[in-house]
This record gives structure tokens, C-alpha cells and sequence, in this order.
């Protein structure tokens, strides 16, 4: 009976010691939590929220070659909106700084050379479905479309003179992006780049 005892008392002791250690402590992501109700110290964990995709079922070869394809689009240019994005902070942060307008001017000169130095080559071997999303994507990580954004970066003359050539080509720099309807697909593959899952 004391043995019994003895291990119940220790096993609620570590209980209550561990309790007390995890207000705050934050695991590999994962945020442990000590509350108190009616004066007992319960410990909780609040997970992350996880989205779940069964497994994806095609009708035809045709479905499953089309998936593949946009699978593969968007893990090709998905990168570059996300650069874009950073970029785009990076470009904000050092034109508050600057007063003259042609100084600016100046700058955004010197950023486009430099941007086409580095991109030019790998946006230029992108397809038209590929730069289509890419336009998409640059509007759901910026919160912009590229049209807004040429125009605040290089002016009207600029974004009317780039949204006449991409309407040429039948793409449109003022498309926004549509998670939950147009560009469903877009988002799933995008969740399952940012979850580790493609």
C-alpha cells in the first residue's frame, strides 16, 4: 500500500513540476501552456492548423497531365513571387528615405537594371501559362497587382505601356488573385510548397 502510494505521490509531483515548466516554452514551433482552472494547473498545447488534401483521384490522363503541368508552373515561379514580394519591402524601405523625385527616379533606374541583370534570362524562358501565374502569385504575396505596381514604381506611362503589351500577348497585369475561386488550385499547390508537401 505505501509502495502504491509512494509511486502516486511521485508521479503527481512530476506532473506538477512539469505543468509549472511549461508556461511559455516554445518546442520546434509548438507553443506549451500551463493555465489554471479551479486551481488546478492543466497543461495545453496549441498546435498549428493543418490543412488536409485527400488524395488527389483523376478522371482521365488528360486531368492528370493538366494537374502535373500547373503543379509544376507553379513551383517554378512561385519562387520569384515571393522574391518579388522582398523585394519590393527592400525597394519601399530605401525610397522613404530619399526626398527628390529624381533621385528616386534614379534609384528605381539603377533597381530595374540590376533586376533585369539577375532575372531577365529566367523570366524571359518562362511560358505564357507560367507568366500568367506568375502575375497571379505576385498579386498574393504583395497584396498588389503588377500593374499597381509598376505604376507606383515607374509611373503611368510605364504600367499602361507594359499592361498594352501583356494584353497583346492576352495576359492582364490588373489580375488579381482569387484563392477561393479562379486560382483554387493555385492555393492548394502553394500550401503544399509552403507545408513541405511538393
Amino acid at each position: 500500500m505505501k509502495k502504491i502510494f509512494l509511486y502516486v505521490f511521485l508521479t503527481t509531483l512530476m506532473f506538477c513540476c512539469l505543468s509549472l515548466n511549461l508556461k511559455g516554452q516554445v518546442v520546434e514551433g509548438i507553443k506549451l501552456k500551463g493555465a489554471i482552472i479551479d486551481g488546478d494547473t492543466i497543461a495545453y498545447i496549441c498546435l498549428p492548423v493543418v490543412k488536409i488534401y485527400a488524395p488527389r483521384i483523376f478522371k482521365s490522363d488528360k486531368e492528370e497531365r493538366k494537374w502535373s503541368k500547373l503543379v509544376r508552373d507553379v513551383k517554378k515561379v512561385y519562387p520569384y513571387a515571393v522574391l518579388a514580394n522582398e523585394k519590393i519591402k527592400e525597394y519601399d524601405a530605401e525610397l522613404i528615405k530619399i526626398n527628390s523625385d529624381s533621385e528616386k527616379k534614379r534609384m528605381m533606374k539603377i533597381a530595374e537594371d540590376d533586376l533585369k541583370k539577375q532575372f531577365e534570362g529566367d523570366i524571359r524562358n518562362m511560358t505564357y501559362s507560367q507568366g500568367k501565374i506568375l502575375i497571379k502569385l505576385i498579386d498574393r504575396e504583395t497584396g498588389n497587382t503588377s500593374y499597381e505596381i509598376v505604376k507606383e514604381f515607374r509611373g503611368m506611362l510605364s504600367a499602361f505601356f507594359w499592361q498594352s503589351v501583356a494584353r497583346f500577348f492576352g495576359a492582364n497585369l490588373k489580375d488579381e488573385y482569387d484563392a477561393a475561386g479562379d486560382d483554387k488550385l493555385i492555393e492548394e499547390i502553394v500550401l503544399l510548397i509552403q507545408g513541405g508537401d511538393l
